[in-house]
């Protein structure tokens, strides 16, 4: 059996692993024996599982495989981050960057797609394209790879990763059934073990699919914004066009119904320079999300390459908290870390073809522009 036709074990769920053994006439304890090696040891060789039998392990280098990505470049920051480019299948390259919160708390920032469809004026993942979805490999393979940058683990009750956020490249609710999957083992014991409080599903509003998981999973759940009015979001961000906000907005306090007391939904908010950093920007938004049980987020945008967008001053940033702040809100200012090695948000570009040639006709635009405000 060659390697294209073996099943990977590192994407499958607890259920598909059971039936995954169920198949090859194996007992269905094998599957959190075999997880635990994975997932908690880092392990990917057969022979290294030594509470398995010499057949079984026969047998699995036969018909399995564990293969993660394949690490291309790595680069830590000044600040503790780390940054890596790895390869998938079919030679495309994604980025995945863990950001140290504090002494206890890592929270790994995870790509779900190859470039992103969705090209949100801001964004510079967007300007790439579109490729492909990630397999559930590929996805969880991400924090795989992470945990395995700390050395071999001897004890699995501290977690070089304790928080998770899909947020990297991509929009995760277009790459529908790997993402659950790959969520459920960050929340499985005999995965990750994370909280449902530490993994944060972040969507740029793809409302049938926010409604399909309900009563599927209960991760935390961001919702990128960046304006408080449809003309001004369906600018920043296309898909408002097709769900506006007030949609939006309906569908998660439907999702916030089923995950209990003391949970909120966190509003993700890039400012703008002289875009959507003003005073009655910060009005409109106060009104806007009266509704909902939220916290927001606020993001400084980060500027990348043939942007025309700025970041704005600290005075704007720091008037625009105060104003959500004294409308009642909970409101943090996310701080840059990692922009020292391109892996701030925002800058999650990648070494990946852009088949859509989206990124090509972006720049020709900016430089047709420029070069009329010259003429």
């Amino acid at each position: 059996m060659n390697a294209d036709t073996k099943t990977n074990l590192l994407g499958l769920t607890t259920q598909q692993m059971e039936t995954f053994f169920d198949s090859i006439g194996e007992k269905r304890f094998r599957t959190a024996q075999v997880m635990k090696w994975i997932h908690h040891y880092g392990v990917d060789n057969f022979d290294d599982m030594t509470n398995l039998s010499k057949p079984l392990r026969a047998k699995l280098k036969e018909i399995a495989e564990v293969r993660g990505p394949e690490i291309v470049y790595q680069d830590f920051s000044d600040d503790g981050t780390r940054k890596w480019v790895l390869k998938v299948d079919g030679g495309s390259c994604i980025e995945t960057v863990l950001i140290p919160m504090d002494e206890k708390r890592r929270t790994l920032c995870v790509s779900s797609q190859v470039g992103c469809s969705l090209d949100c004026s801001f964004c510079s993942t967007g300007k790439q394209g579109f490729q492909r979805n990630l397999t559930a490999a590929e996805i969880i393979g991400q924090v795989w790879v992470a945990q395995r940058s700390f050395g071999p683990r001897t004890d699995t009750a501290k977690r070089p990763v304790t928080n998770v956020v899909m947020m990297g490249m991509g929009e995760p609710l277009m790459n529908f059934e790997p993402v659950m999957a790959s969520m459920r083992l960050m929340l499985d014991d005999m995965g990750y073990g994370l909280s449902k409080r530490r993994v944060t599903l972040s969507t740029s509003g793809v409302v049938p699919q926010i409604e399909k998981m309900i009563g599927q999973i209960d991760v935390a759940l961001a919702i990128s914004l960046h304006a408080p009015n449809d003309e001004l979001r369906s600018e920043l961000v296309p898909i408002n066009q097709k769900y506006p906000i007030q949609q939006l907005l309906d569908v998660c306090q439907r999702y916030l119904d089923t995950l209990g007391d003391n949970r909120s939904i966190t509003i993700e908010y890039t400012l703008i320079a002289g875009v959507n950093d003003q005073p009655q920007h910060a009005a409109q938004l106060a009104k806007v999300l009266r509704q909902l049980d939220c916290k927001i987020n606020l993001i400084p945008f980060n500027p990348f390459p043939n942007s025309d967008y700025q970041r704005p001053s600290r005075n704007a940033i720091m008037r625009f908290q105060s104003a959500m702040v004294d409308a009642g809100y909970l409101v943090t200012v996310r701080s840059t870390r990692g922009d020292d090695i391109d892996a701030a948000c925002g800058q999650l570009v990648g070494q990946v073809m852009d088949r859509t040639r989206r990124s090509a006709k972006y720049i020709d635009a900016v430089q047709i522009d420029a070069g009329s405000d010259v003429g």
